[in-house]
């Protein structure tokens, strides 16, 4: 299996431990309109390496991860019931976006 340009990896910080079984959509920015390109959810270590092809034109891109239900499914009451990270892809390098998850807070980085 290859893996996408872009992956991501949450952590629920919260609980200590990987975020399974979480939905992400990865979605480009096409003259203002949000089209979406790849779904995918994360695995047992929390990661989603299957957002899309190998290789982004460059561009504006949004992940977008569905952690109400992921805190629904653990019966945990969140503050956000989706989370939206917004970002540029500007060449052929690997954009890794992870997400570090607890039910009223969130974080991001651009990963390696």
């Amino acid at each position: 299996m290859s893996v996408s340009h872009v992956t991501t990896h949450i952590l629920d910080t919260g609980a200590g431990r990987p975020a399974v079984g979480v939905a992400v959509v990865l979605s480009k920015n096409d003259a203002g309109t949000w089209r979406e390109l790849a779904a995918s959810s994360t695995d047992a270590d929390g990661r989603a390496k299957d957002l899309g092809p190998e290789q982004l034109e460059p561009g504006h891109y949004k992940l977008n991860f569905a952690t109400g239900k992921y805190y629904a499914g653990l019966q945990t009451a969140t503050f956000f019931p989706e989370v939206d990270l917004v970002f540029d892809v500007t060449g052929p390098e690997h954009y890794h976006v992870p997400l570090l998850l607890s039910p009223f807070a969130y974080s991001t980085y651009r990963g390696s």
